[in-house]
């Protein structure tokens, strides 16, 4: 996408500045609203590829502008906030955010979360077949995992749970969203069966599966199959 443009929703003028200029170095075009209300205002008018929101707001809170984003459009809205507690990242996420990035961020980090998002809201025409990342492949229709060329064997279950996240490559998937896709309900075992599972994908798909690679926790939270290697 050929300049995207950014609507960076931000009171902490600091943080406005500097995400202003690490996206322009990037190539992104940029503007900024002080407030929820003149942040949904310009998303009105001036259609942005991608917003980036914190929750903290001086008028109204985060969470009541994503709603409202999520009223008038799919826009893909990456929130930005120092509020670290689990259940508000799991909130936002459930609400229609695209992901989660938590102050203080890493700008790095933060770009590739924007490209992975850009990527997901552009318009496909047919379902991908194939998924692949590093050395990790996914054929779909056969239903078959390789890593660097070698086939894996995969339960039932593991292959429908990495299918799942590679679907959602690069989104944060909340441990609930998980288990109705891949239960159809929420288990009450505090998510240790999903864990397990989890454990189980890494240890055959992760060339570390002490440091992952492909198949990032994020606490508290959910799972997270990276869309690019960085």
């Amino acid at each position: 996408m050929d300049e995207a443009r950014v609507l960076i929703i931000e009171d902490d003028k600091s943080i406005q500045n500097l995400l202003k200029i690490s996206l322009k170095a990037s190539g992104y075009s940029c503007e900024a609203a002080e407030t929820g209300l003149s942040g949904i205002s310009l998303s009105m008018s001036n259609n942005p590829d991608i917003v980036l929101l914190d929750l903290g707001l001086p008028d109204i809170d985060g969470a009541e502008v994503l709603a409202q984003l999520r009223e008038r459009s799919g826009v893909p809205v990456i929130v930005i906030s120092a509020r670290d507690q689990e259940r508000e990242k799991v909130a936002a996420l459930d609400a229609g955010a695209d992901d989660y990035v938590t102050k203080p961020f890493n700008i790095p980090e933060l770009l590739a979360r924007i490209r992975v998002a850009l990527r997901h809201a552009q318009p496909r025409d047919t379902q991908a077949t194939t998924f692949s990342i590093g050395g990790l492949f996914i054929d779909f229709e056969r239903r078959v995992v390789s890593i660097e060329g070698s086939e894996v064997h995969l339960t039932p279950i593991e292959y429908k749970l990495l299918a799942l996240l590679a679907e959602h490559s690069g989104k944060v998937l909340t441990h609930q969203f998980i288990q109705k896709k891949v239960w159809g309900y929420e288990t009450n075992d505090e998510y240790q069966s999903l864990r397990v599972f989890m454990a189980n994908i890494r240890r055959k798909i992760e060339p570390e599966s002490s440091h992952p690679l492909y198949i990032i926790t994020e606490i508290g939270v959910g799972y997270r199959l990276v869309d690019e290697i960085v």
